[in-house]
């Protein structure tokens, strides 16, 4: 299933410059679909079925610019994404976040956190202030990506290459905030984020 969902990712360049070329000619709803089908095929269409693979849905068209424009300068390093926005001009990018914009924020269906781990987490987003910069519901704004019912695997995964500078920021600010948090401190902050 992983190598099927990568070859679908894999196909994203040589879409994304069909997609350009014949998005003029496509009625919008379909040019739309089509553009985002690569996307879909390994995020979901709203929440990522895949473990390790962040859900786009709700994330704001700037932050998808940004990490879109670091993965195709290599300033962040995550294979598929390097490979898929490689060949991508401005206006790609511009064109594909606007298009990821438009999917559904992705929505926890299971039972809520339990009030120890509640009670926990809180106090570490206070502590850490999450809330000033993923906004007060943590949906994100302007360049701040979305967070709220974000896999727990993949906040867990990216806190701790936060922490050990492994995974850069566009500015030093996760890097900074994460260096006071500990396993448990992330394990907890993962668990209650994806559960909102």
């Amino acid at each position: 299933m992983r190598r099927h969902l990568r070859s679908i990712c894999g196909l994203a360049p040589a879409l994304g410059g069909l997609l350009s070329a014949g998005a003029a000619l496509a009625a919008p709803d379909a040019a739309l679909q089509e553009r985002l089908a690569p996307c879909i095929g390994c995020h979901g269409a709203g929440m990522s079925a895949t473990e390790g693979v962040p859900s786009l849905g709700g994330q704001l068209p700037d932050y998808v610019v940004t990490q879109l424009f670091q993965f195709r300068e290599k300033q962040r390093e995550a294979p598929p994404m390097n490979e898929v926005a490689a060949g991508f001009s401005d206006d790609d990018l511009r064109s594909y976040a606007d298009a990821v914009a438009t999917l559904p924020p992705p929505a926890w269906s299971g039972p809520p956190a339990d009030a120890a781990l509640t009670a926990r987490a809180q106090a570490l987003v206070a502590k850490h202030q999450c809330n000033s910069c993923h906004g007060p519901d943590l949906a994100g704004r302007d360049a701040i990506p979305r967070i709220r019912a974000q896999r727990e695997d993949y906040l867990a995964k990216a806190l701790a290459g936060y922490k050990s500078n492994a995974r850069p920021g566009y500015d030093p600010a996760m890097n900074e905030a994460a260096q006071g948090l500990s396993e448990a401190d992330i394990k907890d902050l993962a668990a209650y984020v994806s559960r909102l």
